[in-house]
């Protein structure tokens, strides 16, 4: 498991499918095409639950403010499938990255040990990185409340 880009540090890159938003059906992106914009990168564990329903549903409510000030992505390890139906189903105006390869959520040390009903599994930490233009992380939310997600990120976006 890899740490956790600390703030000050490159955000790592990555080239992964991304669907929603701008992004149509077999669309990849990647942080260095992103270059000149601030970005926030939210992983979230799994699309379509209580938790990870609220926190996209307040980005989406939030949409206007937030795209005024920057490229904000989802990211967790469901499928582009999946995350067209999430999009469609809560109505989401920004875009989900797909990482089932789980490259990203390495890179970006959310892959983590988890624990529930006495079991351990692997899973993805809610976290939310704020990067500025240069590709340098700006904040770290490390297991953010998601209902206190967008207040963070328009506080850390009022530079």
């Amino acid at each position: 498991m890899s740490a956790q880009p600390q703030t000050g540090r490159k955000a790592p890159d990555f080239d992964l499918p991304v669907i929603g938003g701008e992004y149509g059906e077999n669309a990849t992106v990647s942080l260095s095409s992103l270059r000149g914009s601030k970005v926030v990168l939210y992983f979230y564990p799994k699309d379509d639950t209580p938790g990870c329903t609220t926190q996209a549903c307040g980005i989406r409510d939030a949409w206007g403010e937030l795209s005024a000030r920057a490229k904000v992505f989802g990211v967790s390890i469901d499928p582009v499938k999946k995350h067209g139906k999430f999009i469609a189903k809560y109505d989401l105006p920004f875009p989900l990255i797909s990482d089932e390869s789980q490259t990203m959520v390495e890179a970006y040390g959310v892959w983590v040990e988890k624990s529930m009903y006495g079991k351990t599994y692997f899973g993805t930490e809610r976290t939310t990185f704020v990067i500025d233009e240069k590709g340098i992380v700006k904040a770290v939310f490390p297991k953010v409340k998601p209902a206190e997600h967008v207040d963070l990120i328009l506080e850390a976006l009022r530079d």
